[in-house]
């Protein structure tokens, strides 16, 4: 065992010093940190596949940004989202307004001003639902050249048309990553796609072909690493799958949840071991805590 050690720091300090200053302090939630970037930094660079899974509400946030950067400089080729996050980005790059709001909000009151609270950040109702109809009437126009698709080439058609630097669906589109929507109908994005069939424009998502990917992705992947940002159907569409490979190799978690209901969201990577979704002998790290300050820290020592 090593000694713990008293750290200085300094204003100079970059972030990945930093990092490395808590893996020396090793208190807490410090050192789940510290692991965590020594289990992604590994896992990206042995690994064929490299999975990166998020939640819908964080896309809302500046954190899209960051998660941009991850995805246009080619370090996750695999990306599980809710129909929440294509919202969110779709909307904010189609000019909408997204406010630094707050938690205590008067709701009755935002109702009144036509303002939806998503936590503390506030959106006026234009820049959200017309916006994404808007967009996504242009894409169902563009796709018409043939009858299904699978999520995944839907929205690589859809970041073909933005050129927002800081949009997902175009940072994905650049680096090369999959963006797979297992929850696609559950979002104003879905309900556009199937307002516009109701207009007579005959477009059809199966979600199958979407799968199709999938196995081949999982069955023909050598060694799988993920970094798991929250929980849900993001997080558990890419845990599903890669039990048919023999479990994740390397897994980092990042989440706000508890384990002690039996949530997914809550579940630490032990409980995926005993469903053979992560590998018994899989590098892993959980870090308690919220994304939003997370993965800023995380991010630039995986930039390297």
């Amino acid at each position: 065992m090593e000694l713990v050690k008293d750290v200085r720091i300094s204003k100079e300090m970059r972030l990945c010093e930093l990092v490395e200053a808590f893996g020396q302090m090793h208190g807490f939630t410090a050192s789940s940190l510290y692991k965590a970037v020594e289990v992604l930094r590994e896992g990206i660079r042995v690994s064929d596949l490299r999975i990166l899974t998020f939640t819908g509400n964080l896309i809302a946030t500046g954190l899209r940004g960051v998660i941009a950067q991850l995805l246009e400089g080619g370090l996750f080729n695999v990306v599980f989202t809710t129909t929440g996050a294509i919202d969110h980005d779709i909307a904010r790059s189609s000019g909408g307004r997204y406010l630094k709001g707050y938690f205590d909000a008067d709701d009755t009151k935002l109702k009144e001003l036509d303002m939806f609270r998503l936590g503390n950040i506030f959106i006026p109702s234009d820049s959200y639902g017309e916006l994404v109809e808007a967009f996504t009437a242009k894409l169902v126009d563009r796709a018409l050249g043939r009858k299904r698709w699978a999520t995944f080439e839907l929205l690589k058609l859809a970041g073909e048309m933005i050129e927002d630097q800081n949009s997902i669906l175009r940072a994905a589109r650049i680096g090369g990553a999959e963006i797979f929507l297992p929850g696609w109908p559950d979002g104003a994005f879905g309900t556009a796609l199937f307002m516009e069939g109701q207009k007579g424009k005959k477009i059809e998502i199966d979600y199958f072909l979407d799968m199709s990917r999938l196995a081949d992705i999982f069955f023909s992947s050598k060694r799988a690493v993920a970094l798991i940002v929250g929980g849900g159907i993001s997080k558990h569409h890419a845990l599903w799958w890669s039990q048919f490979k023999g479990g994740l190799e390397y897994a980092v978690y990042v989440t706000t949840s508890h384990e002690a209901d039996g949530s997914l969201s809550g579940a630490r990577p032990r409980e995926a071991v005993s469903w053979g979704k992560i590998s018994p002998s899989a590098k892993t790290a959980a870090v308690i805590g919220d994304a939003t300050i997370v993965l800023p820290l995380i991010a630039p020592c995986l930039m390297l």
